[in-house]
């Protein structure tokens, strides 16, 4: 599989951009993998990179977006943090992938059996990690359906939930505090996608914005 040019990812789609991630993903959860010559895409983007999708994901070690997406060198940029939450920084991040890198996708990705979304459900206090857990609190907060006694993160069913409410609360987020990422969306220059990748599966199913 070729390393992207400026030309390729000029000439995507916003929806060729997600069919590419949807493929692969389907490649990872068949254990095949596009032929990739890595050492050859080091020095194709030695001198510069033309990523066609930007992906916010959780630092969980079993989320790697290069794998389960089966994608090289050269070909997403990859935001992590715990709980794939959405701060200033990860927004200047991802205004900079499509503004000034050409980007054409932007994907929130959750994952089952989060430890960040379990720990937020447990209302787990300790250092720093209070405040990047309270970021969860909004996803928790619209879980409805769940009743009093079961709202904690030994019921599976409930941290699903969460996880997916805590996706959908990031895209939002991404759409009321982006004006740059809201104007290339609706100039239908960019998408901007959610997920929950399945870590006993491999499988992303997407629910699109």
């Amino acid at each position: 599989m070729r390393t992207h040019t400026k030309k390729s990812q000029s000439e995507l789609t916003p929806q060729e951009a997600l069919d590419f991630l949807k493929e692969g993903n389907q490649r990872f959860v068949g254990n095949l993998r596009a032929n990739r010559n890595l050492l050859n895409q080091v020095n194709e983007t030695s001198d510069g990179q033309f990523p066609f999708a930007m992906i916010l994901s959780c630092i969980d070690s079993r989320t790697s977006v290069e794998l389960i997406f089966d994608q090289g060198l050269g070909d997403v940029f990859s935001a992590r943090v715990a709980g794939n939450i959405v701060n200033e920084d990860i927004l200047g991040s991802m205004e900079y992938a499509i503004k000034y890198a050409g980007s054409k996708l932007i994907v929130v990705l959750g994952h089952s059996k989060c430890g960040a979304i379990t720990s937020a459900c447990n209302h787990v206090r300790d250092g720093n990690i209070t405040a990047l857990l309270h970021k969860i609190k909004p996803a928790i907060d619209k879980e409805t359906s769940t009743s009093k006694e079961n709202r904690s993160g030994s019921n599976e069913i409930f941290v699903n939930n969460v996880t997916e409410l805590n996706v959908i609360h990031a895209l939002e987020e991404i759409k009321e505090r982006s004006d740059i990422i809201m104007d290339f969306i609706n100039e239908g220059k960019v998408k901007l996608v959610g997920g929950v990748y399945n870590v006993e599966s491999g499988e992303v199913i997407f629910f699109e914005d």
